[in-house]
This record gives structure tokens, sequence and C-alpha cells, in this order.
């Protein structure tokens, strides 16, 4: 049962106060306000939850599932402690069976997103918001079953050891948990797979064994002939493993899980291939965060990103800097989105043993709770870490030969923005973020850059992009404007990422790219752009509600669906009667109308097409365009005035 609305809450009371509390629902988080000033609340709070029970059923297990809490919380029910848990991004799983009883029932939550030396992140460019702005839920569970405790993971683990067009082989460890489970017991698990059509296609049932301490992970091998391949282009073919746990022939405890066979390789020259077909990897990163809530956000967003995401034709999207909702990677497997999924190793460590077991830990729960996802293909072990500051020595090796331990059928990644870092050496692959024509260079610079990383290993960009205001406009622009002011055209935006995409897309051996980023985002420490607290390189405001100029240049790249496009639409006063007009159309021809006369018909280049030297008229002008592909026609129009 989901624990959401009527939560009392609190922040902590300074010097003399008496504690103030307010009704909220969870999701919720305490910088919906503040989380866009540098001095936004990093404190601790309390929330205080009644749950009435008419009675305790006999013979199951009451567990409390927390989703996410920012940064740290302690969690007791009716005073008893029930448990800690450190990191903001992951979910957490305590028992509370034998603190419960009939009627009413207090769950209290110290929470604090006060900084930590001994948490990651230590630093980052986006608000750390606190609260408890994921789901809660109560389980109640048999005596004996499969384990909510393993980290909080669904407690199955689904191997694909060896998958190809032909067979699929798979290793299911299933964990279970019980005090029948320490002796001799007639306990078993049956586990069918059925495939995307429904059709059964493996069915096995094990003896459960027994352990000491009334743990046990049943392991069973499957092999699946001629498998339906889960793809971006296939994301329904997806595989239900069905798991029952029995007592003799009783049912008493059911798990499914949905699953993609799916197999890729990444090579230096030929790039990123998947299920033996190269497909480029393009896409964008993603925060969670939204205006006036922070990062207590709903489905209905999650489901409103992915729409633009989808929209925009991205085929992978990079969860940055920290694990995302469990609906989100829900929400990738569906759609067919490619996952980089990464822990919030963020700049730098300490030299703290306390740090290195929370960021160890943080990896342990990334892994595990989202290990049956086909949309994520990759983990990330850090973040533009800093030279010489990634804390305890060894830790990114260690990192490293942790997430190969916990999961040997995917590669690691980091991304870095140092070209000489040692420990860009530990991960399988190494990726950068790059930023020419905005912090450096001019966009065109992106080729020659990236070729020098290369260096005989594959190579991806894992940020690029600038900043931009739909309200600051220079359609004459020729350089980049002061990046940490307030005054960044969005013309600017767009021509960077026509700059840098030209040259990534002459290169196959750049396995993948990622914009940074698809939506503005909160950083509380930023003063710059027209939004104080809001890094504003993203692809859409951090509204949802305008995608930008250069949204619309990606979507003339990736998106199949004819579409045409005016740019600097926005910039509706007009100066100079003499104009240049450019319009992002994925369409064989672009007619251009002004004020109903035909202008001429431009075949896009690259996705672009444009009209030098347009003449206004004084007072308004409609502007209209008209896109044709394969017998299908879009419009689209704005209007503009010459003074």
């Amino acid at each position: 049962m989901a624990l959401e609305g009527e939560w009392f809450f609190s922040k902590n009371p300074s010097g003399n106060q008496q504690r103030q509390w307010e009704l909220v629902t969870i999701p919720h988080s305490w910088n919906a306000e503040d989380g866009l000033t540098p001095d936004y609340y990093r404190g601790g709070a309390r929330y205080e939850y009644i749950l009435s029970l008419d009675s305790v059923p006999k013979g199951r297990r009451a567990f409390l599932r927390f989703e996410a809490v920012s940064q740290e919380a302690d969690v007791k029910v009716n005073g008893i402690n029930a448990g800690n848990h450190k990191g903001a991004f992951n979910a957490f799983c305590f028992e509370i069976t034998d603190m419960l009883h009939a009627g009413d029932n207090k769950i209290t939550v110290e929470a604090t997103n006060a900084h930590n030396d001994n948490i990651a992140p230590l630093e980052g460019d986006f608000t750390i918001f606190g609260g408890i702005y994921r789901p809660v839920k109560l389980m109640w569970l048999p005596e004996n079953c499969i384990t909510p405790l393993d980290y909080a993971s669904p407690g199955t683990y689904i191997t694909q050891k060896e998958v190809s067009d032909d067979i699929a082989k798979l290793n299911i460890v299933t964990k279970l948990d019980g005090k029948a489970l320490k002796s001799k017991n007639n306990l078993s698990l049956r586990t069918t797979i059925t495939a995307p059509d429904g059709k059964t296609v493996a069915s096995r049932s094990t003896r459960c064994g027994k352990d000491a301490d009334g743990k046990v992970a049943v392991s069973q091998d499957y092999e699946v002939g001629s498998p339906a391949l889960w793809s971006t282009d296939s994301p329904d073919n997806r595989y239900t493993v069905f798991h029952e746990l029995l007592d003799g022939k009783t049912v008493i405890d059911t798990l499914s899980q949905k699953i993609g066979l799916r197999y890729f390789s990444i090579d230096p020259e030929k790039g990123f291939s998947l299920n033996g077909t190269p497909c480029r990897l393009a896409g964008v990163n993603r925060h969670q965060d939204r205006p006036g809530k922070g990062w207590a956000i709903s489905q209905a967003e999650h489901d409103e990103d992915m729409a633009l995401i989808k929209e925009i034709g991205a085929n992978t999207v990079r969860l940055a800097h920290y694990p995302h909702s469990e609906y989100f990677y829900d929400l990738c497997d569906r759609n067919g989105l490619l996952v980089w999924a990464e822990i919030p190793f963020v700049g730098h460590g300490t030299d703290s043993p306390k740090f290195a077991d929370n960021l160890k830990t943080q990896l342990v729960e990334l892994i595990r709770q989202n290990y049956n996802h086909p949309s994520i293909f990759i983990w990330s072990l850090f973040n533009e870490l800093g030279a010489g500051r990634s804390g305890v020595p060894g830790i990114v090796e260690e990192l490293n030969n942790l997430a190969h331990a916990e999961d040997p059928s995917r590669p690691t990644v980091a991304a870095t923005n140092k070209d000489d870092l040692p420990e860009n050496n530990i991960p399988d692959y190494i990726a950068y973020n790059n930023y020419p024509g905005w912090y450096w260079a001019e966009p065109a610079a992106m080729g020659p850059s990236t070729d020098w990383k290369n260096r005989g290993k594959p190579v991806a960009v894992s940020e690029y992009g600038a900043g931009a205001s739909i309200h600051d406009h220079d359609p004459y622009i020729k350089s980049a404007p002061k990046t940490d002011g307030h005054y960044h055209p969005e013309e600017w935006q767009a021509t960077v990422h026509e700059g840098n995409y030209a040259e990534l897309v002459k290169r196959p051996r750049v396995w993948a790219t990622w914009v940074w980023n698809m939506f503005d985002f909160a950083s509380a420490s930023r003063n710059e752009g027209d939004t104080r607290g809001t890094n504003d390189k993203g692809l859409v405001t951090y509204d949802r509600k305008i995608p930008k100029d250069a949204f619309y240049f990606y979507k003339a790249q990736w998106n199949k669906e004819p579409m045409a496009y005016i740019t600097s639409r926005r910039h509706v006063i007009r100066e100079h009667a003499d104009t240049k007009i450019k319009v992002y159309s994925n369409c064989d021809k672009v007619l251009l109308l002004v004020n109903g006369t035909t202008i001429s018909t431009v075949t896009p280049a690259s996705g672009i097409a444009t009209w030098d030297k347009v003449t206004l008229h004084p007072g308004k002008n409609e502007i209209t365009v008209i896109g044709t592909r394969d017998g299908k026609t879009v419009t689209d129009s704005c209007e503009w005035i010459l003074k």
C-alpha cells in the first residue's frame, strides 16, 4: 500500500523556536521554493505518519520501502529504530513486523540534506533537494518470501549470459528469506518465462534448500531459442519472468519482472552496434527536477519528459548525475531508450573509508535495484573528477571491480573533462564532457578535439552544448557571449549545436553523443542567463513549456516524421528590413512565403534550409514555410514586426 497523503512535516527549529508543522503529501521536497537560491535550506527536518491498522495480519511480515530520501534518513516506528540510510537517490527497505500493533502506529523519518563529507555527491552543478521525494509503500509479505531486503532490489537477478539472433542463455538468481529456510523445508521456486506474444517458452521448478540464517539464493539456467530481441525500434519485445514460491503445492509468494533480450558491442572504429546492427547512439542528458517541486515530481511529469525526449527522436539518455526514478527506467524500457546509469561520484571524494564505503554501497544499490532493465546498457563510475581529488587511493579501481562483480553482463564507463586524468584508464570506456563554442574555441573545434581524444580507443561525448534564453536574441551573433553573464541569445545555442553535431556525425567511431541538457535545471550556485540558480543549457525550458530552437535542430536530425520549424521565431520585433531566415526541416523541399508571397523553394542541407536576404515590410509580417516529404506536407508560421 502506498503511503502518500497526510504526512506531517516540520523543518528542524533553530534556537528557541517551536517546531512548526504542516500537512504534506508524498512525494515532497522542502526546497520546492528556495531550490534556485544560493542559500537554499540544507539541514534537517522531520516527517510523521500515522498508520492505522485494524489488526496485524498473522503469518505476514511488514516491510517499509522508501524509493528515495535526500540525503540521509533515520526511520522509527512507534519509537523503535527501523534503520538508517545514507544516500539521496537509491531505495531502501526495512522490516518493521515486530514494531507494529493494532490501532495507530507512528512512523517518524528524520531526514537531512546537509552536506556530509561521508556521503556522495560532495559537489556538483545541481541543487541537492531535500525530502521524501519519491514514493513510500508498506508491503505485507508471507513469512517465507522473495526478499525485498537485498539492497531494496526486486530480489531476482536475470543475467543475459549469451544472447544472439539464434539463442538467449539466461541465469536467474532469486533470493529468498524466511524461518522455514533455516532447516529442511518443502519450499520450491517455480519460474515461468513467457514471450512477448504471451506464449510460454520455459518453465521450471527448483527446490529451495536451506541455510542457517534463513537466506537462500536459488539459481536457475534457461535457454530461449530464436529470441524476439529488444531494441530501440522494437521495445515491445519484452519477455515476462514470473516467479512463484510454493510451500508444497500452495503458492505463497509471487514476483513478475519484464526483461528485454539484446546484445551490443562497441568498436573503436565502427562505433556502437545493437543486436549486430550498427546503431549510432544520439541522445540527451536529463536531470529530474521541476520548478516549484524540486525532485518531488509525479508520474505524469516523468511521462511528459519522456514524450519530449521521444519527440526529439533520441535513442539514448544519460541519466545524470545520480540514480533516477524506477518509473523512468521503466519508461526507457517501454520506449526503447538505451540508458547510461551512474552513481553521484562528482568532482572529488575524500580519503575517509566511510566515504568509500558509502560510494560502493550506492553503486551496489544502483545495480541491484535496476539489474533487470534492458534499457540500461552501461554503469558509470564518476563524472568530472579533479586531478588528484578522487579521494581514497584506488577507489575508482575498486568501483570498477565491484561493478563487474555485481554485473558481469554490462561494461563500465565514466565522464571526464580532463585528458590526462589517470582514472580515465580504469573503466571499460571513457567519455568526454566537451564544450567547444561555449567555454572555449569555435563550434567546429569539436571535430579535432574528439579525434585527439580517440587515440585508438572507443570514444564518446557525454556532454556538449551551450546556454540559451528564449528571451535573448541576436540572429547575427558570430561568437560566444559571456558564458557567466546574463545575456545568452537563443541563436548562439543553436549555432553551437549545429557546428558541434556536424563534426560528430562525420565520425562513426564516436559511438555515442549526449546533449547537455534536455531540460534547464536547478543549479543554486549559478548566477547567469535570465534566471538565477538555473543552468540554461537545456533544449527545453525548465518548466517544459517551450522547446528552444536547438530542440528542433535535433528533431530534424533524429525524428523520422516530416517537420519544419522557423528559427528565431521569438525575435518578434525586427529592426532590419533585410533578414536571414533559417528553417530546421527533414523534408525534401521547403517553400518560403512572406505575407503570402512566394519567395523560393530550398532543399535542406543537414536539416537546415536558409534564405539569406529576405525583405520584410514595415509592420506585421507573416512568415510561412511549407515542407514536403514522401507525399506529406507540413507547415509552420510565425509573425514578426518590423519597426
